[in-house]
């Protein structure tokens, strides 16, 4: 099998491992930036298999220039990304944000939270469909 068709081109910037979602970015940031083994990158993706980790290590050795930019490309975007993310942020993250400043960090006072908020939405609701009869 040539090292190619381990691939699926979509675009300049957009290389995948064959039938699955996976950018071959996402296993060299494992590879390169955390210095993973293949046999510990594998785990991370439950669609590809060590064949490709391999495979996808492989095409980058051999074509190192070329995969080196595209690589440090996608890093400048995701940075792009983040920062663009941290300067607004949705919502729901700053709901979260707050909800941590104000209760801490232990999931179980967070369960309680959701439930009481589960319990006053039904009540809501039996509310409603009470007024409309």
């Amino acid at each position: 099998m040539e090292l190619k068709e381990y691939f699926d081109f979509l675009a300049a910037n957009d290389i995948r491992v064959k039938g699955t979602r996976v950018g071959i970015e996402s296993i060299l940031y494992e590879y390169i930036h955390r210095k993973l083994s293949p046999e510990e990158i594998e785990p991370k993706f439950r669609t590809v298999n060590l064949e490709q980790v391999y495979a996808t290590i492989l095409y980058y050795l051999h074509n190192r220039e070329t995969v080196g930019k595209y690589f440090a490309d996608w890093l400048e975007w995701e940075h792009k990304q983040r920062k663009k993310q941290e300067m607004n942020p949705d919502p729901v993250i700053l709901r979260l944000r707050e909800r941590i400043a104000k209760y801490g960090r232990d999931p179980e006072v967070h369960k309680a939270l959701r439930r009481q908020l589960q319990m006053a939405a039904k009540e809501n609701i039996k509310e409603e469909a009470k007024k409309s009869q």
